[in-house]
């Protein structure tokens, strides 16, 4: 992930945190905040921070006692929702490259009373954590972000125990779009490294060594694009 997309998070993170950016709750969306319920009871800061393009969570099939990953965890929303699904026998991890978004995160796990949330800096490519440590990999609208896309699911499958589940909330490009038509839709969406289709999604899961790969598409992004909802597993 480039400095120039980590200092445009870490803009909004400062935004969020000022309440500066708007609370997106359309009815019926799958965007930023309106993809949780009201059930979910988050801190408003980490929803304000929420600009991903679904709920992970509704997919990950979480567990007490799971250790969870959320990679470009953002303002924390994902992490807290998790930590609160694993109990105080799992672990939930945020991994971010903005000390923005970070500091964010840690202070709403701190309001939450999330003593099982913990965060990480680093970058998606590089996950500072050891093999076969985690069993489930999260990540909302943030791969689409990473100029190197399988290097992000390579070490997703590596920190995965064997069994490991991956759940993904992401923007894809329908298959044969008009190059140019697609990197307009792309700038408008804000993917600023690029999208895959769902074909190509599945072609770099499956060469990361992913199973029982499935890429549903979900709400309407524009110009062509889709959010979605991409699960594997790692054999056993």
């Amino acid at each position: 992930m480039t400095d120039e997309v980590v200092e445009r998070y870490s803009g909004l993170a400062r935004l969020a945190g000022d309440g500066g950016l708007p609370l997106l709750r359309e009815p019926g969306g799958c965007f930023g905040a309106a993809a949780y319920t009201a059930e979910d009871d988050a801190p408003e800061d980490a929803l304000r921070a929420s600009l991903g393009c679904g709920n992970p969570l509704a997919v990950a099939d979480l567990r007490p006692g799971d250790t969870v990953l959320d990679l470009g965890s953002g303002g924390g929303l994902d992490v807290l929702l998790s930590a609160r699904r694993v109990g105080p026998s799992g672990v939930a991890y945020g991994l971010d490259a903005s000390d923005d978004m970070l500091a964010l995160a840690r202070a709403g796990a701190e309001r939450a009373g999330a003593a099982n949330a913990r965060f990480l800096r680093g970058r998606i490519e590089e996950v500072p954590l050891p093999d076969g440590s985690v069993d489930v990999v999260i990540s909302n609208c943030v791969v689409n972000l990473s100029s190197d896309k399988p290097r992000v699911l390579a070490e997703a499958f590596r920190v995965l125990r064997p069994g490991g589940r991956l759940g993904i909330s992401d923007v894809i490009a329908g298959d044969g779009m008009d190059p140019a038509r697609r990197a307009e839709a792309e700038r408008g969406a804000g993917c600023a490294r690029g999208t895959l289709t769902a074909g190509e999604y599945r072609a770099r899961l499956a060469a990361a060594g992913f199973g029982e790969i499935a890429v549903t598409p979900a709400g309407d992004a524009g110009g062509g694009l889709r959010s979605a909802i991409v699960q594997a597993v790692k054999p056993r």
